[in-house]
């Protein structure tokens, strides 16, 4: 094997171990506030120290972990609070994106749209959750980037980044996927036509129902923590 092959190989390597700690954080298996200890990922996921190591870095910089001195790295937790103000500029900016995208938008902005919303449905169809959620989030990219403006769209996706381990588990949901199918169906529809209003609002309206669930489990967790310490209302 070449240099040039092994160093590919390498970097093909950590991306995947760092895809697989993602996806068990996003998707549950790995809870709010456990600690990511690094001899522990090194044997789940059969890795060298080396390439945990430079995950959990790269995923403390997208948000879904935390680092600290003397606790080490840990699956980053929001409060409620956190959750609404991370939200809030979520959803400005999102409705900025939209209200951006000329309407009726580009021919091949629309066919590349179907294109990913057909492989998002694929996916949907064989329960594959990784393919759901590269797909889910490759659909919001290519949607924004007709707003014409790369800044938008990379702070977009930082917010993305942060509201993972909040939206991404509802795509294990059925009722939560099903409606995320629909709005994207109708998101391609409303391209095609005028009112970009209407667009901008169901983008906006599109993430409000992983904000609810997990504003409603986090509330049904605290009630859980709070009864199990005899805390009265």
């Amino acid at each position: 094997m070449s240099e040039a092959s092994l160093i590919a190989s390498r970097v093909d390597e950590q991306a995947e171990i760092m895809r697989r700690i993602e996806e068990d954080i996003i998707f549950g298996r790995l809870a709010p506030g456990s600690r990511l200890v690094e001899d522990t990922l090194m044997a789940r996921y059969e890795a060298s120290r080396h390439y945990v190591r430079q995950a959990l870095v790269q995923l403390e910089r997208t948000g879904i972990v935390r680092r600290e001195k003397n606790v080490g790295a840990t699956v980053r937790s929001y409060s409620p609070e956190e959750v609404r103000q991370i939200y809030e500029v979520r959803e400005m900016l999102t409705r900025q994106a939209a209200l951006k995208i000329p309407l009726p938008a580009p021919k091949a902005l629309v066919e590349q749209l179907r294109a990913i919303q057909a492989d998002y449905a694929r996916h949907a169809e064989t329960g594959d959750l990784r393919g759901m959620h590269e797909t889910n989030d490759a659909f919001h990219l290519v949607l924004f980037s007709g707003c014409g403006n790369p800044y938008l769209v990379q702070t977009l996706q930082d917010y993305m980044g942060l509201t993972l381990p909040m939206r991404a588990k509802n795509l294990a949901d059925r009722d939560g996927l099903t409606l995320s199918l629909r709005q994207h169906e109708i998101m391609i529809e409303l391209l095609q036509g005028t009112d970009s209003w209407a667009l901008a609002q169901l983008c906006v309206d599109h993430m409000q129902y992983s904000k609810a669930d997990y504003l409603e489990r986090a509330a049904k967790g605290a009630l859980c923590a709070n009864a199990s310490h005899g805390i009265a209302d």
